[in-house]
């Protein structure tokens, strides 16, 4: 059984904390060694003075020892940064409701079903599969409706059993089939994950999406 549904989404809005690069103190360390050397030069044995080499030589490492410490310290910035932004940005996904062309977990309430009929149709229809991907039920529906509601039971109007189930929505132009889109369902986010760099999102139904291809977010009850 399908029934017509006022729609009322929310957009998500995540915030992204930034922060002030670190100064270290290696200027100062530098500005030391420095007088260090100067100090060595001016009170090294006039029989025995050190080889310039030794002067280069010195720099050179403490020049690496520089480098070192900075990239160090820039990654170590960077990788708390990094990790702040991700594990804010997960959090704000967890408990949450998101709308998407995926399957969706059925628990005996009615569920809402959004469509978006092809252009020039005259008929369409809403195709409902079980988790093997068998054919449910096929229920006509207005091409002027984009929300429908779903009432979970089969063409013989029998309840179904919960689970995880899909809808497509067939449109046609008289006998010619348009095209047979994915309908839309809101799920509950129950996990989030940072992989590659793409936040991916597992539903309440097992399907994993990445947050991409979420279109509405509402708070979840």
């Amino acid at each position: 059984m399908i029934t017509t549904a006022a729609s009322a989404t929310q957009t998500p809005s995540t915030a992204q904390p930034t922060g002030p690069s670190a100064a270290t103190g290696l200027t100062s360390d530098f500005e030391t060694f420095l007088m260090m050397l100067t100090a060595q030069a001016r009170n090294q044995d006039p029989l025995e003075p050190l080889d310039s080499s030794e002067y280069a030589s010195q720099l050179a490492q403490f020049s690496m020892v520089e480098q070192q410490v900075q990239t160090n310290d820039l990654l170590a910035n960077l990788t708390a940064a990094l990790s702040s932004v991700n594990l804010d940005e997960l959090s704000n996904w967890i408990g949450v409701d998101v709308q998407g062309a995926t399957t969706f977990r059925f628990d005996g309430q009615p569920q809402t079903i959004f469509t978006q009929p092809d252009l020039g149709a005259d008929a369409s229809v809403l195709v409902i599969k079980d988790s093997d991907g068998a054919e449910i039920d096929r229920i006509s529906v207005p091409v002027s409706e984009t929300e429908f509601l779903w009432a979970g039971v089969d063409a013989s109007g029998n309840p179904l059993p919960n689970g995880t189930y899909s809808a497509t929505l067939e449109s046609y132009l008289g006998d010619e089939l348009l095209s047979a889109r994915p309908a839309a369902t809101y799920s509950r986010v129950v996990e989030a994950q940072v992989g590659a760099g793409v936040v991916m999102l597992t539903l309440d139904s097992g399907v994993v999406i990445p947050a991409t291809d979420v279109v509405a977010v509402r708070t979840g009850a």
